[in-house]
């Protein structure tokens, strides 16, 4: 059996952490491992993830919960951290608030990806799909605006960040060995995603569109109530990955692209 590792960030994270919880204890598949990497929360969310904890155990569903809740250095150290005590085949990060569309999502990935079918090391480096937003209740709002392409390369998220974190699906064995990039502070995921894709490319490895909608999450993050900054480390990223006239050139026409779209809306 193929095993997921679920990777779930929280610091204080109790008035929106149940949904995320309840949306891993209900997956019908049962090779999971759900790390729990806390930041050292002093509200309710150590003792929600210890009662989610007892009640997973209880209903003998073979999915595996860990927590491990000690301060951090912002969300990427954390992350990092979550990366270092992965143990499944693949793992995704699934943070505090969002959550996997259906009860069967992982079964589904599962069976469109053929993953029983492949051998352990020809097993593609990343699985890919497509997300929808929600609300702060976790109500649908309407399908995230960047897509992702049916073909991933490294080279496309020159265009954008074309997957969603929470829809990217790294092979553990290759992201173990990539830990994210602390000097950004907003923006280490692209980078990480990227250097994941290039790694992937580099050993031969196929990238697969699961061709279904794997997540759901809210806009409003960290990197959404710090726009700016997160844009201004975006273009550095891109700038290391892609070159510096590249990345200008993209960049002018992402203002075009806004622009035209602007006007269409009127």
């Amino acid at each position: 059996m193929r095993r997921f590792t679920v990777i779930t960030i929280t610091y204080n994270a109790e008035a929106v952490l149940q949904r995320t919880l309840q949306s891993v204890l209900r997956q019908t598949y049962r090779g999971v491992e759900h790390l729990i990497i806390d930041g050292a929360s002093t509200d309710g969310t150590l003792a929600m993830a210890e009662t989610y904890k007892t009640t997973s155990d209880a209903a003998d569903c073979g999915h595996k919960v860990i927590i491990h809740s000690e301060p951090d250095h912002g969300i990427y150290d954390a992350m990092n951290k979550g990366l270092t005590q992965a143990s499944g085949d693949y793992l995704v990060f699934m943070n505090a608030g969002d959550c996997f569309p259906e009860a069967d999502t992982l079964e589904q990935i599962v069976h469109r990806c053929r993953l029983t079918e492949v051998p352990s090391d020809e097993l593609p480096g990343v699985l890919y799909g497509n997300t929808n937003v929600v609300d702060n209740d976790g109500r649908f709002l309407y399908p995230r605006r960047l897509q992702p392409p049916p073909q991933l390369s490294w080279r496309s998220f020159r265009q954008g960040m074309l997957v969603c974190h929470q829809a990217f699906y790294a092979r553990t064995d290759i992201a173990k060995n990539l830990q994210y990039d602390l000097r950004y502070r907003f923006s280490a995921d692209v980078d990480w995603c990227i250097r994941v894709m290039r790694e992937t490319e580099r050993l031969g490895l196929p990238l697969y569109n699961i061709g279904i909608v794997v997540a759901n999450y809210t806009e409003e993050g960290t990197t959404t109530r710090n726009h700016r900054a997160s844009l201004l480390e975006r273009f550095d990223v891109m700038r290391r990955h892609y070159g510096l006239l590249s990345t200008l050139m993209m960049h002018a026409w992402f203002v075009v692209r806004s622009a035209l779209r602007m006007v269409s809306e009127r």
